[in-house]
């Protein structure tokens, strides 16, 4: 479907990364009214050619680019980019839908899951910004909010399994490289770019840079974005976070203490009725190459504590580009589209 006149000018910021070919891809499947559609990159991907919507796109600049024309800017070219620029697109009149950490706490930025909160986008937010949460967050807080609802959430502890692409292609690159040269016993001299250590055949016990108290950053968003997603402060979150040399697709380890006895048939009948969620009945759970290219958040392994009838396990997987990023984006994207709270522009002023 090409781009006509009568939809929204799009724009997105980051269009040759893992997510903007994800964002472009779901924009499409979804047929997302496109009337117009800006690809924006650094200079080292300007002038790239990128087809989508039934034609070619040349990639353009972000330094020289101008957003006065723009409805929806999807920015996914990481946080110093977005802290830059996204404040400047809004000021321009688009709603900027960011990717990144820039904006997540901020009081007058939104931080949504539609699935969860959708409720938060009553109107359009006064910064003119509504921040996408962190990937593992988005597929974390997806099976916390039925389960919140059904037995009172008190405390959340949660271990990460996340794989390269979270580093983007560049890090899909190095682990596909890196692997084939172990394999074939070829010396690996540089040192990594994309992992603070080797990625193939390891597990590395850090996702992003630490902080001052010895947790990483990583794990700082997701304790903070669960909170301000859900509403509740209250709750106490226990992450972990950990890289595997998986391709693609995050898998997590919850277990979840409540406030009231869990009863499993409620919990298994409030995952299996929840949208985009995926349940495995009994001792079923996903594989992590099943998950990949799928839009669902995937539950498995759910079961109660022998002991502590307060507590409850999960294991949870989901495409982390797709469901963590680029669908959740698209899916804000259609909310506010729905409310009234974008309208074309052009459109207006013709």
């Amino acid at each position: 479907m090409p781009p006509t006149r009568v939809g929204l000018q799009i724009a997105i910021v980051g269009a040759t990364g893992a997510v903007g070919a994800e964002l472009l891809s779901i924009l499409a499947d979804r047929q997302f009214p496109v009337g117009g559609l800006d690809l924006i990159a650094s200079a080292r991907g300007a002038g790239r050619v990128v087809h989508a919507f039934g034609r070619e796109h040349h990639v353009q600049t972000l330094a020289s680019f101008e957003f006065k024309d723009v409805d929806i800017a999807f920015f996914s070219a990481g946080t110093a980019v977005s802290q830059e620029y996204a404040p400047q697109a809004a000021s321009a009149g688009a709603l900027v839908i960011d990717n990144t950490n820039a904006f997540r706490m901020d009081k007058a930025t939104p931080l949504v899951v539609p699935e969860v909160n959708a409720h938060v986008l009553g109107v359009r937010p006064s910064s003119g910004i509504i921040a996408n949460p962190n990937c593992s967050t988005i597929q974390m807080v997806r099976v916390l909010e039925p389960l919140d609802r059904a037995f009172g959430l008190d405390q959340v502890y949660c271990s990460t399994y996340q794989a390269a692409s979270g580093r983007g292609l560049t890090g899909l690159s190095e682990l596909r490289t890196r692997s084939l040269q172990y394999l074939s016993g070829e010396p690996v001299s540089a040192p990594s770019n994309r992992f603070p250590a080797e990625l193939p055949f390891n597990v590395i016990p850090q996702v992003d840079v630490f902080t001052s108290s010895g947790a990483t950053l990583e794990e700082q968003k997701m304790r903070q974005e669960t909170r301000k997603i859900l509403g509740r402060d209250d709750i106490q979150v226990f992450p972990f976070a950990a890289r595997v040399p998986v391709f693609n697709g995050h898998s997590e380890v919850l277990i979840l203490r409540f406030r009231r006895k869990v009863d499993i048939d409620l919990a298994c009948d409030s995952l299996a009725k929840a949208p985009m969620i995926k349940y495995y009945s009994g001792q079923g759970y996903p594989h992590i190459h099943e998950v990949s290219g799928t839009d669902h958040v995937h539950v498995g392994r759910l079961h109660t504590d022998p002991e502590d009838p307060l507590v409850l396990y999960a294991w949870v997987a989901a495409d982390n580009l797709r469901v963590g990023a680029a669908l959740n984006a698209v899916e804000i994207a259609e909310c506010v589209c729905a409310r009234g709270l974008v309208q074309c522009r052009k459109q207006r002023a013709s």
